[in-house]
């Protein structure tokens, strides 16, 4: 490893700062706190690239003397994707944040891997192109992270996963060598679908440098609608009659009373209090006529499976308020952490008869187990986050919470889901991955020699 270093500084020694050895950037690159996943390993040293060209050079040499390479953009993933259990060179793309082309009769938009998404938006509402990029995981993810796990976030429902918005990508490959998945138009028949195998990969077989993404129309008018009930059972049903229905949400969304109690603790969206109980969240896209003929239809269904209320706004400002509740739900819950705590936050996904199940179980079971956990997930895909709060102080805590989530995956895949609708695998989920798809395909996934 540190032969490598030597060689990269010395072949790029034309780049200030090229790389870094300092304690507590190895520290920040090796260590997170949003991590599930936490490793007394840390990286033995950061590159921080400016191009495509230095990224060759970098996963040459590292490749020459068979140095891992660990990708790095907005460091929140929640399987510790960013983690070095093995040293190597974590690679960071700070200095790679460019909006490279905006092609607005395309409606397309050429990026680096560290672009925030949200300025990405920010960006096209400012040029008031009328275009925007769908994809809603956090505000601070990137990108590059984003590819690599195939994000997706509360739009799915309606604009589906990262891999439907890529249209090509410039790659990095283990040896250096570069290439670009396919050119720019929206739909080709042209070879391997080389995007769908990257998108998701989460930088195992490749680094992304600069990818061309579809950008969707911004809608006419929203709407965004907050109906409370009873029972998670009676909020996921009436999630999943309307989607069975047809009706094109843009997003629905559940917290369950747990979530509803922190986000009013928390205090972010004050004066509004909430209502406690499970609740669902609908945003609403269209013409004003579309607008008010979804309302209806949604108040009606949600009504006849017992919600006990249905508030919906018509203006931005009050659409941000009643967006806010969900949008602030994990901050919220990481604001009321008390000394000692510690949150982990995993997600599974189960076909949509199964959704209900599922989270009474696993909010059941934590409950036996004595440990706080609250439940939040995107129910028009079958996906759902449970974010279980535990106290590093007390022992047996730790293993409690381990436990909970490991039942849950294991309940998922037994429902014929996934260990995870969008956080990816990761160190975290790796036994978890073999569980679901078996070893013969674990198999088949990984690298051998051309003969």
């Amino acid at each position: 490893m540190k032969q490598a270093i030597s060689e990269i500084e010395h072949e790029l020694r034309d780049v200030e700062d090229i790389m870094s050895t300092d304690d507590e950037d190895l520290k920040m690159h090796g260590f997170s706190e949003w991590s599930s996943v936490k490793l007394d390993t840390l990286p033995i040293a950061v590159a921080y690239p400016r191009n495509t060209e230095q990224i060759s050079a970098i996963a040459r040499i590292c490749h020459k003397w068979k140095v891992p390479i660990i990708p790095y953009s907005g460091g929140s993933s929640l399987e510790g994707h960013t983690a070095a259990p093995f040293g190597g060179v974590s690679m960071d793309f700070v200095y790679m944040d460019r909006i490279v082309q905006i092609n607005e009769d395309d409606m397309d938009v050429v990026v680096q891997p560290s672009v925030q998404w949200v300025d990405l938006n920010e960006k096209l509402k400012r040029m008031k192109t009328g275009l925007f990029f769908p994809m809603d995981p956090a505000p601070s993810a990137k990108i590059g992270g984003m590819i690599s796990t195939n994000c997706s976030g509360t739009n799915a429902v309606h604009y589906g996963t990262m891999r439907d918005w890529v249209v090509n990508l410039t790659v990095v490959l283990a040896d250096g060598s570069v290439i670009k998945t396919r050119q720019r138009p929206r739909k080709s028949s042209a070879g391997y679908n080389l995007n769908g195998l990257f998108v998701g990969s989460e930088g195992t077989l490749g680094i992304v440098t600069e990818a061309t993404l579809k950008l969707a129309v911004v809608p006419e008018n929203y709407s965004v609608a907050v109906v409370p009930f009873n029972t998670i059972h009676d909020a996921v049903s009436a999630a999943t009659h309307v989607i069975r229905k047809g009706i094109p949400v843009a997003a629905v969304e559940l917290m369950d009373e747990t979530q509803m109690r922190i986000v009013n603790e928390g205090g972010t969206t004050r004066p509004r209090v909430w209502k406690e109980k499970p609740t669902l969240f609908f945003k609403l896209a269209g013409s004003k006529v579309m607008l008010d003929e979804m309302i209806q239809r949604v108040k009606g269904i949600t009504e006849s499976h017992g919600s006990e209320d249905f508030e919906f706004a018509r203006d931005e400002r009050e659409q941000t308020l009643l967006w806010s509740a969900r949008k602030e739900s994990l901050y919220s819950l990481l604001a009321l952490r008390k000394d000692g705590e510690e949150m982990w936050n995993t997600d599974v996904a189960v076909p949509l008869s199964r959704l209900a199940d599922i989270i009474v179980a696993s909010k059941e079971e934590a409950a036996s187990l004595g440990i706080n956990a609250c439940v939040k997930g995107h129910v028009g895909d079958g996906n759902f986050h449970e974010n279980i709060t535990y106290d590093t102080t007390k022992p047996g805590e730790f293993e409690k919470a381990k436990t909970a989530v490991k039942n849950m995956v294991r309940r998922a895949i037994e429902m014929e889901g996934t260990c995870t609708g969008e956080h990816g695998i990761g160190f975290g989920k790796k036994e978890a991955l073999e569980l679901e798809v078996g070893s013969g395909t674990i198999l088949f996934m990984e690298p051998r020699e051309s003969v």
